[in-house]
């Protein structure tokens, strides 16, 4: 394994990452187990749930974790094996509770009986659904606690806000966070606890291996390689323009500022005209044709570090200028990796629909689509302020035919396209794979665990696409995200049946809630119980400036086992081992204490430009201009809404985004059109919105965006 790097660097490593604790408290200076902090309304903060009404020992059932066996409350057999000892000097062993969940069981005075089946959120409240009298807490996705909750199976939450003075206090300072959970605006009503993976940060961003694009791009003459492949005959067409010029704003060089730059098309031609018109090409030809058109469109702008187009800090790239990327590099993998193969594109899981429809949502990005990366169904917020559905427009469809034209060209994984050839979870240990989009503290580990010396993947810039956000008739080029944390899509609620009239069950399962909103429950339920966090001499917590908060650092220990135990993830060391991070707020600090040097490098060039305004963003409240309105995570349709919604199948199965479900999307990036009633763009959308419900179906989710506006009007 290569060296961890120093908790020093990371210090020092100049990067935005949006905290989770923007608004909800003071910088951490607590002693473990200490009080001291209060909440915007005066309560006190670390006061576990507000309400010391619970009998001692109170037993809860809970039906809550995160996906699978392995991140539940309680240690499964395969992880723990025979007993396993933790940072924390103890043993756990099949069946025990993790040690976050110990701690709150001492926290609360309460007992935990773990019912969890080890679902993902949905099937896990599918099970239960008709068995809610067993079980307290369930998880469930938010439309599916929202709905069920509306049907009288969950307790509102805004009825006890009076004994939850942390959750209170949290919504009460982050407004749009309540307008993303309620779920009947007449009442008011909340029906589950929400959960943050982070929010108001970029989430997903484009990686690449850097140094074959230095390899490939950078340097004075001519690129030469001894061997190389013949281009694929060309299918994709130019989407940026043939000619005239285009001009977008960058982050300058040494990241101080924002520039503008120019893409000169009468200069240069567009790079996939120039090679579809040319001819049948080999590798080393097309890189000199690459070269040659970054030199003349930005007029020397990148000098010999052309690689800096894709990976600088200054990047500037745009769908047309990828797609003659991923043509140099599945041409040239003599150069690359010594082999007679390289795959461009790639998924991180081919296996897994829940990661294959991040090959569309790269797609949004790089064509302009909005709604293909939305934080519910496929909505999005037009500039006309109504609701816009991307499985109902054409431009998705077009942006989905492009990604086919590249499936076609072969720029698109074998492994993806069919998933019995190859497995796309080595290509990065065994340099086969070049690009994918995914998360960067997660994927970048890698550069640590699987990568050699001189390699590197990096997250890199978000593509330049036209977006037509209202400013201009004809569109705008810019860098864009549709990729930004809000509340997730899943949660936990209480059950009506399970507590029943049992106060004492009530009381703890909103205390529990309500601690984990506290500010001490929210460092819990990212880094575990105090024995995994360092402290000084007089049992203080060690911190660190993280986005001008002072926040905890982990014990040496913890990270020691962090790689040990999970190659440095922090997500599934949290999940697996201290049962962290499951739900409520997850705090990024501890997170970015995981992220290595290469990724916070990346990480750090997306955060500075969206600092400096290059990024833009959907922002999380009611922007005006409604384009940039971030959509809530649920929206407050009624019980027979939801009945009606329930009714179109297709909707849900035909665009599964679940681990094991099916997307058309995807289907239709491996194999075109193959039913005869989706031939183009314009049947494909329509077919969606005429014969699959997709008229009623938004018209239903219009007239809730209506009452959440005015919903929002009122209490904001």
């Amino acid at each position: 394994m290569k060296s961890m790097k120093s908790l020093i660097a990371m210090l020092l490593a100049v990067v935005m990452i949006a905290a989770l604790f923007v608004g909800c408290g003071p910088s951490i200076t607590v002693n473990p187990g200490q009080t001291n902090a209060n909440t915007p309304d005066g309560t006190q903060a670390n006061n576990p749930g507000g309400n010391t009404d619970i009998a001692a020992g109170t037993v809860l059932r809970m039906a809550t974790g995160y996906n699978s066996p392995k991140t539940g409350l309680s240690f499964d057999a395969e992880t723990a094996g025979e007993g396993i000892t933790l940072a924390d000097g103890v043993t756990y062993r099949a069946g025990d509770l993790k040690p976050t969940w110990v701690e709150v069981e001492k926290i609360l005075n309460i007992k935990i009986e773990d019912k969890y089946q080890g679902n993902g959120a949905s099937a896990e409240f599918d099970y239960w659904k008709e068995r809610l009298g067993e079980v307290d807490l369930v998880s469930g996705t938010a439309s599916k606690l929202s709905e069920n909750g509306e049907a009288g199976s969950l307790i509102n939450l805004t009825d006890y806000l009076d004994q939850m003075p942390n959750f209170k206090a949290y919504l009460d300072a982050n407004p749009i966070v309540k307008l993303s959970i309620v779920g009947n605006t007449d009442t008011g009503a909340i029906y589950f606890s929400p959960y943050f993976d982070g929010v108001n940060d970029i989430e997903r961003m484009p990686l690449m291996r850097v140094d074959w694009v230095q390899k490939l791009l950078d340097g004075e003459g001519e690129f030469a390689a001894d061997a190389s492949k013949k281009l694929a005959a060309p299918a994709y067409e130019p989407y940026m323009p043939t000619s005239g010029s285009v001009t977008v704003d960058v982050v300058n060089k040494d990241g101080t500022a924002a520039e503008t730059v120019t893409k000169n098309y009468d200069a240069a031609g567009n790079i996939i005209d120039n090679m579809n018109k040319a001819g049948e090409l080999d590798g080393v030809a097309a890189v000199n044709m690459l070269r040659k058109y970054i030199d003349e469109a930005y007029a020397g702008y990148y000098g010999t570090a052309r690689s800096d187009l894709f990976v600088g800090q200054n990047a500037a790239w745009d769908a047309d200028e990828l797609v003659a990327l991923l043509r140099c590099v599945v041409a040239n993998p003599q150069t690359l990796n010594g082999t007679d193969s390289v795959q461009g594109l790639f998924s991180r899981e081919d296996d897994n629909n829940q990661r294959r429809v991040d090959m569309f949502r790269f797609a949004g990005h790089l064509f302009g689509v909005r709604g293909l990366e939305s934080r519910q169904d496929y909505l999005y917020v037009g500039t006309d302020g109504a609701l816009h559905d991307a499985r109902q427009e054409e431009d998705t469809y077009k942006a989905i035919e492009r990604m086919n034209a590249m499936v076609k060209e072969g720029l698109i994984s074998k492994a993806f396209i069919d998933m019995s050839t190859e497995n796309s979870g080595t290509y990065l240990e065994n340099d086969l794979g070049f690009m994918h989009y995914d998360y960067n503290q997660t994927q970048t580990i890698l550069n640590d665990t699987k990568l050699q010396e001189g390699e590197k993947y990096m997250a890199v810039m978000v593509p330049v696409a036209k977006w037509f956000d209202g400013s201009d008739p004809n569109g705008v080029f810019m860098h864009f995200t549709e990729s930004w944390r809000s509340v997730k899509t899943d949660g936990w609620g209480i059950s009506k049946a399970g507590v029943g009239n049992d106060t004492n069950k009530l009381n703890a399962a909103l205390a529990l809630i309500d601690y984990a909103y506290s500010e001490k429950g929210q460092i819990l339920m990212s880094y575990g119980p105090d024995a995994f966090i360092k402290t000084n001499a007089d049992g203080s917590y060690v911190t660190f400036d993280f986005n001008g908060k002072q926040m905890p650092v982990i014990a040496d220990a913890t990270k020691a086992e962090l790689w040990e135990k999970a190659n440095g993830n922090y997500t599934n060391y949290a999940r697996m081992y201290l049962g962290s991070t499951l739900s409520f707020v997850k705090s990024q600090a501890f997170e970015y204490q995981c992220t290595t040097d290469i990724g916070q490098e990346g990480a750090g060039h997306i955060s500075n430009a969206i600092k400096l305004g290059v990024i833009k963003h959907p922002a999380l409240e009611l922007a005006e201009n409604s384009w940039y309105t971030s959509i809530p995570t649920v929206l407050p349709t009624t019980t027979v809404e939801n009945t009606q919604i329930g009714g179109y199948t297709e909707l849900t199965e035909k665009f599964s985004q679940q681990k094991g479900g099916d997307n058309i999307l995807v289907n239709l990036i491996v194999n075109g059109y193959t039913d005869a009633n989706m031939s183009d763009a314009a049947s494909a959308a329509a077919y969606v919105t005429n014969t699959w419900n997709g008229k009623q179906y938004l018209a239903i989710k219009q007239g809730a965006w209506e009452r959440d506006v005015e919903y929002y009007q009122t209490v904001k």
